[in-house]
Parts: structure tokens; C-alpha cells; sequence
């Protein structure tokens, strides 16, 4: 696994849309995004910089890699 960049909550909404998932509801500055197959759900923070911890817990929700996010940023 590569190591995970620092991006905002904006780019990383955009990179899982570019992967199949929608923008569900929007509960003040977190965004729930859903993919209905395979099904996943996850929160991303409307942040200027997410947290690497926060992000490995996003990818590890949306069963995506490292570089799969890389790649749709």
C-alpha cells in the first residue's frame, strides 16, 4: 500500500463519485456517500485536510485501495 496523501474532504467526495458512489444527505459539514453494489457506506468531514487515520478508515469502509484513490484525485 502506498503511502496515503493529504487531501480535502472535497477531493476525496469527488474521487469516490468518479468510483460509483453518490452523495446521499449532508448532516452539517459531513457528507454520508453510499454505493449500493457492492453496497458501502461512509461519512467523509467537509475539511481543508483530512486526517491519514480518517482516511484509512474511509478506504477501509468503501473497500478501496490506497491507489485507487490516488488514481481518481
Amino acid at each position: 500500500m502506498s503511502k496515503l496523501p493529504q487531501v480535502s474532504g472535497p477531493d476525496v467526495v469527488r474521487a469516490l463519485q468518479k468510483l460509483g458512489f453518490t452523495v446521499k444527505r449532508q448532516h452539517g459539514s459531513h457528507i454520508i456517500l453510499r454505493r449500493d453494489d457492492p453496497f458501502a457506506q461512509t461519512v467523509v468531514p467537509q475539511h481543508r485536510q483530512i486526517d491519514r487515520g480518517t482516511l484509512r478508515a474511509i478506504l477501509r469502509q468503501t473497500e478501496i485501495t490506497a491507489d485507487e484513490l490516488i488514481e481518481m484525485l
